[in-house]
């Protein structure tokens, strides 16, 4: 069956670091374009990035351009999303996703707090 297990959250203080990592099983990785998506509380899902299938097209949420990089390695089924001067408004739960299907890993939580 379908898995994806997202990893590398916690907790960061402002302008630092983090590297999420989602690891993805039961299907032809290769063939699905990847999304990260994050949900603060009280707020909806978002969509955070989104890479192609070959990993050649990128796009990201205006609120993160700049600051985070989403890669893949087909040769592994993991899609990964470096997050860089983070702030408070970060603050969510991280979902990867594979577009066109309806399965949600349990999300990896970022906080970014002092």
């Amino acid at each position: 069956q379908v898995q994806l297990v997202e990893s590398g959250g916690g907790l960061v203080q402002p302008g630092g670091s983090l590297r999420l990592s989602c690891t993805a099983s039961g299907f032809t990785f290769s063939m699905y374009v990847m999304t990260w998506y994050r949900q603060a509380p009280g707020k909806e899902r978002e969509l955070v990035a989104r890479i192609g299938s070959a990993g050649g097209s990128k796009n990201y949420a205006d609120s993160v351009r700049g600051r985070f990089t989403i890669s893949r390695d087909n040769t592994k089924n993991t899609v990964h999303l470096q997050m860089s001067s983070l702030k408070r408004e970060d603050t969510a739960v991280y979902y990867c996703n594979a577009e066109g299907m309806g399965y949600w890993g349990q999300g990896t939580q970022v906080t970014v707090s002092s």
